[in-house]
């Protein structure tokens, strides 16, 4: 079984962490919520998840380092860097994907809503339908368009009946930009959709179970000019309904869709700040360089 498929499925495995997270003894809170007073290197007034002295380790790896970082409310944060930077592995953070990898380790705290979702009682699969992920590969689920979107609605009881399973289905596809394209071959195959159509498929999914948040993963990658900037609009309309972390190789990319930027190298958060600050003004050398092409 693909792991991404799993991942997106959470009834598919189950949900047993293979992670720790360790928080400050200074930061807890009664009732499993983190004190966010914490300087990290940004901060914002409304924020909807946050992460304080977040390491990663994969056995004698360390792969984040440290990272500190607020994800506003309806904001798009674009985090960039060469490959193996840490980026993909931070976000993976974010609803403990990392518990699928036995050498994972993690510690820090990352909070949703004041709450640490590394608590014990965390609800696993609550938390990823509340912080959704849509992966580099689309990866619909072998049933019919319809299907692939009633189906976390239903095991969530987000729909009492079949009338408000279909107002959820159209209004997610809607969001995702494909309502038009597919609105007359709901019961075909969502693998039968070209590539650019699947990945929307898929944020139409994540957006059905009323994500407080959804994860990115490189989605427009494998993605042709025109599936791109599809994908791009529909990120920008979904701002006003959730938050939206993306990892890009695509600079550009980033600087269209994105609020904030976060530039990691070596697993290090080196800079973190509006996008245009960032692109315009970086406060690093090295994120200079990154920006102007010198590597990557």
């Amino acid at each position: 079984m693909s792991t991404e498929i799993a991942a997106s499925d959470p009834s598919l495995r189950p949900s047993v962490p293979r992670t720790r997270v360790a928080a400050a003894a200074d930061d807890s809170l009664p009732g499993g919520k983190i004190d966010t007073r914490t300087v990290g290197q940004v901060t914002v007034a409304d924020a909807v998840m946050t992460a304080r002295r977040v390491n990663v380790h994969y056995g004698d790896k360390h792969a984040v380092k440290d990272v500190s970082l607020d994800i506003g409310r309806n904001a798009v944060i674009a985090l960039i860097g060469p490959s193996g930077c840490g980026k993909s592995t931070f976000l993976r953070c974010l609803n403990r994907m990392n518990d699928t990898i036995d050498t994972a380790v993690v510690d820090g705290a990352i909070t949703l809503d004041g709450v640490d979702i590394y608590e014990r009682r965390q609800d696993v699969v609550q938390l990823r339908a509340r912080v959704g992920m849509v992966f580099q590969k689309p990866n619909p689920f072998p049933k019919s368009i319809y299907e692939n979107i009633a189906y976390g609605p239903r095991i969530h009881g987000l729909a009492a009946n079949r009338a408000e399973l279909d107002e959820v289905v159209q209004t997610s596809l809607q969001k995702a930009g494909l309502w038009e394209e597919v609105k007359d071959r709901l019961d075909h195959p969502g693998t039968g959709l070209s590539g650019g159509q699947q990945q929307r498929l898929c944020i139409a999914r994540a957006i059905a179970v009323d994500p407080e948040v959804i994860l990115m993963d490189e989605p427009c990658s494998a993605l042709d000019p025109r599936s791109t900037a599809r994908i791009e609009e529909t990120i920008r309309e979904l701002r006003s309904d959730v938050s939206v972390v993306i990892v890009t190789h695509n600079m550009q990319q980033a600087r269209r869709v994105s609020d904030q930027t976060g530039f990691y190298l070596n697993g290090d958060l080196v800079e973190y700040g509006d996008t245009e600050r960032v692109f315009t003004a970086p406060t690093s050398k090295e994120t200079a360089d990154y920006v102007a092409g010198a590597f990557g």
